[in-house]
């Protein structure tokens, strides 16, 4: 399986816990997952669309890796989502390119984890925050494979950390356990 796993941070650099995501030793060990940084591919915010299609359709899994940025993803990567998966291509009645390909949301996030839940600071769990890009995916016709979500990044130790690599790294190579819906 050909996975390519899009990072989109704005600060990559700063980022301990994406960095340490998209580094993780494991993620490259098969020789089959391809990552991109798509600020620094795309600096002035300039889509290559065509360019990003033909690599979508080499691919048979797909991971937008981000930090959860005010409940959604960073600009770019959302830019990116309007840009490439344009209607006739990824949705609509003649837009099946990426019909049956798997895809996965992994976002980093600061608060803890109880803080997304029911009752909690930010009344809704991850996942159910992340449904406005499930529903753009399933529009795709894509299997859309559980969420990968890291909490209390920016005070977890390196120990924990790692990890999260550890889980992040086996989740997105795992075998896909998702039946068609197409």
């Amino acid at each position: 399986m050909k996975i390519m796993v899009i990072v989109a941070h704005p600060n990559l650099d700063n980022s301990r816990a994406n960095r340490m995501l998209m580094e993780h030793d494991g993620l490259h060990a098969n020789g089959n997952v391809d990552v991109r940084d798509l600020y620094k591919e795309y600096p002035d915010w300039t889509i290559d669309i065509e360019r990003e299609q033909q690599l979508l359709l080499q691919y048979d899994r797909v991971v937008f890796q981000f930090p959860f940025y005010w409940y959604s993803c960073p600009p770019l990567l959302k830019k990116w989502m309007d840009d490439v998966l344009t209607f006739g291509w990824a949705f609509g009645p003649e837009g099946n390119k990426l019909k049956g390909k798997e895809f996965m949301l992994a976002t980093t996030v600061a608060g803890l984890e109880q803080g997304y839940q029911a009752g909690g600071d930010n009344w809704y769990t991850a996942s159910e925050l992340l449904r406005p890009i499930q529903a753009t995916l399933n529009r795709c016709k894509v299997h859309y494979l559980p969420a990968f979500v890291t909490y209390n990044v920016e005070r977890v130790s390196d120990e924990a950390l790692r990890a999260e690599a550890d889980r992040y790294a086996q989740q997105v190579l795992a075998p896909a356990i998702v039946e068609s819906r197409y």
